[in-house]
């Protein structure tokens, strides 16, 4: 760490352990050069992130904590020197200078309850899982394509529970064209499909054409892998099940959970997805501008002489956007307005992405107020401009 005056003079620098101890000596540091009557919120402190127990033990101790984005310290240590040279001591003096003389553009860490705190512990493990659930399903599909094409054609959801107990009994393809009828259809049935006995032939068929495939030992070792895959996305499937009751739980404790599940296409997974990542410090946006500026939702104009070219915001918090994306197209069918909304821009040329994004960013718009003014979404109310008006 590196302590600066007003001015820029470096006053002190240490390395600080981990724990308790270098949280102390922090204090200690700090203290050395303020008066005894001083208020903590005097000291500003740049850290290049925003959880964890250190973030936590600095705004208890009464700071102003901005957290910087690595991309703009690492810009930052750029326009310091042209050498390409980084060090720890260099770093913290490039965060020092940062807070020093720009705080004016920062936000400080936002002051989110701790129900919010726990809401966004649950989600985003929820989501992590979910995200590595679908690497190891692209590596299931990418194996089973080397070695064994008829099981893609065969299947359909690579992540179902019929389709994972099949790999798992027959993970290569001599052994699942030996499948009998009762087998897979029991498969079927544990996992509540419907249309059993069709679907039991089109797979049988599926399994027994004729493919390319690779020498016997080859296959072995491939249907090998196949098998610990799907024991691995197995095990996700369980977990990312086992959270949902949790993250239900949390996020109906918190008092703002009614007015985000009044919103069209948030439930309560969805719901408590965009809490988290909004987070419930009332004064953490001065407006609706700034909660979609941070959703990434609106866009960024870049401008130069007579040349403008308005582009979508990808420099965002990108668990928010996945989100928001999500509840925008989950809008269309329980939002007459947002469909009007919609299709509006759809009519203009506007593609489906960009048209969704602009949905999206009406919707956090909507929230906003009603989180503002503590009231429930109201259809009348979000949607009473003609969508025509409102896209143009």
């Amino acid at each position: 760490m590196e302590v600066q005056d007003e001015s820029g003079r470096r006053l002190a620098k240490a390395r600080l352990p981990e724990g308790i101890s270098g949280i102390a000596r922090l204090h200690a540091l700090v203290g050395r050069f303020l008066p005894e009557d001083s208020d903590p919120a005097e000291v500003k402190i740049g850290i290049e992130t925003d959880r964890g127990p250190w973030v936590a033990a600095l705004v208890a101790s009464g700071y102003q904590v901005y957290a910087i984005n690595p991309l703009q310290s690492a810009r930052a240590r750029q326009g310091n020197g042209v050498s390409g040279a980084k060090s720890d001591a260099g770093d913290a003096h490039v965060l020092a200078d940062l807070v020093r003389t720009g705080s004016h553009q920062m936000r400080t860490v936002a002051g989110d309850s701790e129900q919010a705190g726990a809401v966004k512990v649950l989600t985003r493990m929820h989501q992590t899982l979910i995200w590595d659930r679908t690497r190891q399903v692209l590596r299931l599909r990418s194996s089973l394509r080397e070695f064994f094409p008829a099981a893609l054609e065969a299947y359909e959801d690579l992540d179902s529970r019929d389709v994972l107990e099949l790999l798992t009994k027959a993970p290569d393809p001599d052994s699942a064209a030996a499948l009998t009828r009762a087998q897979i259809t029991a498969a079927l049935k544990r996992a509540h499909r419907r249309d059993r006995e069709a679907k039991t032939t089109a797979i049988m068929a599926a399994l027994r054409t004729e493919h390319l495939t690779q020498p016997p030992l080859i296959a072995a070792a491939y249907g090998a892998t196949v098998r610990a895959l799907a024991a691995v996305i197995t095990t996700a499937n369980e977990q990312i099940t086992a959270l949902e009751g949790p993250v239900e739980a949390c996020f109906g404790q918190h008092p703002d959970a009614e007015i985000y599940l009044s919103q069209p296409g948030l439930g309560p997974i969805l719901g408590a997805r965009v809490l988290a990542e909004f987070g419930d410090d009332p004064t953490r946006y001065q407006g609706a501008r700034a909660r979609k500026n941070y959703a990434g939702t609106s866009p960024i104009t870049r401008a130069s002489g007579k040349k403008k070219v308005v582009l979508a915001r990808y420099v965002r918090n990108k668990r928010l956007a996945d989100a928001l994306h999500r509840q925008a197209f989950c809008s269309l069918k329980r939002s007459p307005g947002a469909r009007a909304y919609y299709d509006a821009l759809r009519d203009r040329d506007i593609g489906y992405n960009a048209a969704l994004r602009q949905l999206g960013n009406r919707l956090v718009g909507i929230l906003h107020g009603c989180l503002k003014t503590h009231t429930l979404y109201d259809e009348a109310v979000a949607w009473n401009e003609p969508a025509q008006q409102v896209a143009a």
